[in-house]
């Protein structure tokens, strides 16, 4: 066997099982992708379910509404009929009061006082005999007698002076789903069917005159009947195959389905493993091509030295040509000596021949042998060598660039590099990686100082004839929040009023201490600083109020408004321990109020760190604990040029064995908190605790759901600053 034919099958023997590793891991991206496309649909069919639950739910807000009255307690049923036509005008809507014995009293559809039936055609009867007039009631969908079109009704109790009095029933055309669906703008293929308890269809996103009214499958219905939520593979109503994604409406028990079709969902997926192996390939390839290039580069010394020997053996001249390999150079040189002794005589030319060609081909044999060891430890060790420490190299070199430079443009050159080294990480090493708030990013603040920042912020993205005030009283207390949620929620607090005064108008803002007591609708009894945006805009109507913190709610034209500005600033309210209270009037303006609790720590001090000193330097030993090699290998080269003295562990469980091990007890312990195996950054942190209480510990995290509870220690929220890094480290030092 040729020894080229025996380089390309070393080649293929470390290829071949590469490339069946790559195969294996398109399948597993494909079903990986598949996986994640059904949790998603999922998500989004529950999200549907809620968006009906909240319709449904502002309907019944109106009947609870209209059953306080003051006329429905009084007993005046006409103006209470009135008052009811005007909430629920018809045809739209039909508001019907009932007597306990299921006589209606009133009928907004008809006028006051004409003769009306028991009962309409819905099933709300059975509904009371199944689960008590006492709770709110959702029919399933009926044909309205008068109207000639599909309903539904919701009914309410009506208590007096607590006892049950009167049923109050809102009839509701089932075209009002319909428009709810019809807002979504799902995309082009999905379909959206609403359908009841008795799997009769409300709703649909795609030919609803064709379809509501009618039922669905009786196998389909049959598996809708067992579970709230479920996956199954069908074929629509209108013939096409889809894969189906369940939720249950909660307030009434209906159930939404979710149709894709079974092409669109296959698509992704593929196209994704199509890419893997189109790179699996093209590497495939490529290896192939450096192995016969290099083969060939390999063989060509070997084979000029056979031609220098059967020169030499013919009786011609030998000349000496380096090759810049030692082994077969010595050979070549020897070679060419004897071609020139053969000049001295025949005789001794014979001898020396027969001597020359004897070493020769002992010299050979042992070249061949040192010479397949050198390819196989150059092949194996030198390209994985070379390769993953060039690849290293650059890594950690653009990861102490980005550390160094205060230069935007340099930054987005060393980031777009730090993208590109990571992909020829992932396709030549691990082709199969394919693919709430933050504790450590709170902070207890000075609510007037960051309101007047915020204000700056804010003045960028309002017109000229729009006039801020901030008017803070003294000593307002502090709060622990996340900044920039506050900064963000106050930009879409002010553009909001902006949008509200196309005319210009006064923005004011104000901060005040609050004490809450136990009377408080939504607020527990406690203190709050109240933070206030009063506009001087048109206002919003009871109706655009009741909605205005419902997600993706908007007034504004398609394009112009997320719906999103709101929720946004009432959840950050939330998380901050208080709450948004909205309050506003036609032609006068919008007032919002956001109530945050009291920090019960002291503000924090705002790092200062001078941008044109030298970089930060400190003392001491670092346990530097950090799974990932090329963070690892970047903040220890980082800190060490500090001026630290750095202990590395790859995970917590080599931590804790260097702690028991090391002749010397480090001085403070980094760790990141996410790691591989038993130990997290949290677990080593109580750990450390009970065998080394005196030992200071500091955190790192990108994003974590544990909560930290370890009182002391401090928790830094990457990407860090390495000065900050050396402040935080040289404080820790300090103290141990």
């Amino acid at each position: 066997m040729r020894t080229r034919t025996r380089f390309l099958l070393l080649v293929l023997s470390i290829l071949v099982p590469s490339f069946i590793a790559a195969a294996l891991a398109v399948a597993y991206v494909y079903r990986d992708a598949q996986m994640a496309q059904n949790r998603s649909m999922t998500e989004t069919a529950r999200a549907m379910a809620l968006l009906v639950d909240n319709e449904l739910e502002t309907k019944e807000t109106l009947l609870l509404a209209l059953a306080r009255a003051p006329s429905l307690e009084r007993g005046d049923l006409p103006e209470f009929y009135e008052y009811a036509r005007r909430a629920a005008p018809p045809p739209a809507s039909v508001m019907v009061l009932f007597d306990l014995d299921g006589r209606q009293l009133l009928n907004t559809r008809r006028p006051y006082g004409a003769e009306l039936p028991r009962r309409g055609a819905s099933n709300i009867p059975e509904l009371m005999k199944r689960h008590g007039a006492e709770h709110t009631l959702v029919s399933d969908l009926f044909m309205a007698q008068v109207g000639q079109r599909h309903d539904f009704a919701i009914q309410v109790p009506v208590k007096l002076e607590g006892h049950l009095r009167y049923l109050l029933s809102l009839g509701v055309n089932a075209s009002a789903l319909q428009r709810l669906l019809e807002r979504q703008q799902l995309p082009q293929g999905w379909m959206v069917t609403i359908v009841d308890r008795n799997g009769l269809v409300v709703a649909r996103s795609r030919m609803p005159e064709r379809f509501v009214g009618k039922p669905i499958r009786p196998q389909t219905r049959a598996r809708l009947a067992v579970l709230r939520e479920t996956m199954f593979e069908s074929t629509s109503l209108d013939g096409v195959d889809s894969r189906v994604f369940v939720s249950t409406v909660p307030a009434a028990d209906w159930k939404i389905l979710l149709s894709i079709p079974d092409s669109e969902l296959r698509a992704a997926p593929l196209r994704a493993a199509a890419l893997l192996g189109g790179v699996m390939a093209l590497l495939l390839i490529a290896g192939l091509a450096a192995a016969r290039r290099f083969a060939t580069r390999a063989i060509a010394p070997i084979e000029a030295l056979g031609h220098s020997a059967k020169a030499l053996g013919e009786g011609a001249e030998v000349p000496y040509a380096p090759a810049g390999w030692a082994e077969l150079d010595s050979v070549a040189r020897q070679l060419a000596e004897a071609s020139t002794r053969i000049r001295h005589g025949q005789t001794e030319m014979e001898a020396r021949v027969a001597a020359a060609i004897a070493a020769t081909e002992r010299a050979q044999s042992a070249l061949l042998k040192n010479q397949k060891l050198e390819a196989l430890g150059r092949l194996t060790g030198g390209i994985a060598h070379e390769y993953n420490n060039l690849l290293q190299t650059l890594t950690t070199a653009l990861q102490l660039a980005a550390f160094s430079t205060r230069e935007e443009k340099v930054k987005g050159l060393i980031q777009t590099c730090q993208r590109t080294v990571a992909r020829a990480t992932a396709l030549t090493g691990q082709l199969g990686s394919f693919g709430r708030l933050q504790e450590a990013r709170v902070t207890t603040v000075d609510i007037c100082e960051q309101l007047r920042n915020a204000v700056q912020l804010m003045k960028g993205s309002l017109r000229s004839d729009v006039a801020v005030e901030v008017h803070c009283e003294k000593d307002v207390w502090p709060v622990t929040i996340e900044p920039l949620q506050f900064d963000v929620a106050l930009l879409n607090l002010a553009l909001n009023a902006r949008d509200a005064m196309p005319q210009g108008g006064l923005l004011r803002l104000e901060a005040k201490n609050v004490e809450i007591d136990s009377t408080h609708e939504t607020l527990a009894r406690g203190d709050y600083v109240l933070v206030s945006m009063v506009d001087s805009g048109s206002g919003m109507t009871p109706g655009v109020m009741a909605r205005a913190l419902d997600p993706f709610f908007t007034t504004k034209p398609p394009g112009q408004g997320t719906g999103l500005g709101l929720p946004q600033a009432y959840a950050f309210a939330t998380q901050a321990g208080g709450t948004l209270i909205l309050d506003s009037i036609p032609g006068i303006g919008t007032r919002v109020d956001l109530y945050l609790a009291r920090a019960r720590d002291e503000v924090a001090a705002a790092p200062q760190i001078d941008e044109g000193a030298a970089p930060a330097q400190g003392s001491g030993t670092v346990l530097f604990v950090e799974d990932d090699v090329l963070v690892r290998e970047a903040v220890t080269r980082a800190l060490r040029d500090s001026g630290f003295d750095v202990i590395v562990a790859e995970d917590g469980e080599a931590a804790l064995r260097l702690l028991e091990t090391a002749s010397q007890r480090p001085d403070v312990v980094f760790s990141d908190i996410v790691m591989p195996g038993q130990v997290s950054g949290i677990d080593l942190a109580g750990l450390l605790r009970q065998r080394h209480p005196g030992l200071p510990v500091i955190l790192a995290t990108g994003y974590t759901e544990q909560q930290i509870d370890l009182p002391g220690v401090q928790v830094l929220a990457k990407p860090y600053a390495i000065e900050a890094l050396v402040a935080v480290l040289s404080k820790a030092t300090a103290k141990a």
